[in-house]
């Protein structure tokens, strides 16, 4: 019966070194996950910084054309009464009937 007794030791002890060889593996993975989900979020960070900035871009973009074309509205506005103040007001009306 020593024998079993001995084999019950070193089944206990192995039983402890795996238990430890698995605690050891669980933390590493652990420290892995982490690691891994703050590069994921740092990325998703990066993502939405870059996103935010080409948005911003692209209002100002918006803004700057809404001027462009506010500018070229007036600058027709003034030609069309330019050309029917020089015209005078029978050539509009003549032009009107054809």
């Amino acid at each position: 019966m020593m024998r079993d007794g001995n084999s019950g030791t070193a089944l206990e002890a192995a039983s402890r070194r795996l238990d430890l060889a698995l605690a050891k593996l669980e933390s590493r993975l652990n420290g892995m996950v982490t690691t891994a989900k703050a590069e994921v979020g740092g990325l998703f960070d990066n993502d939405r910084a870059q996103l935010a900035a080409e948005l911003d871009a692209a209002r100002a973009r918006e803004r700057e054309l809404k001027a462009a074309g506010a500018e070229a509205a007036e600058a027709l506005d003034r030609a069309i009464a330019e050309i029917r103040e020089a015209l005078g007001p029978n050539t509009l009306e003549h032009g009107m009937e054809a």
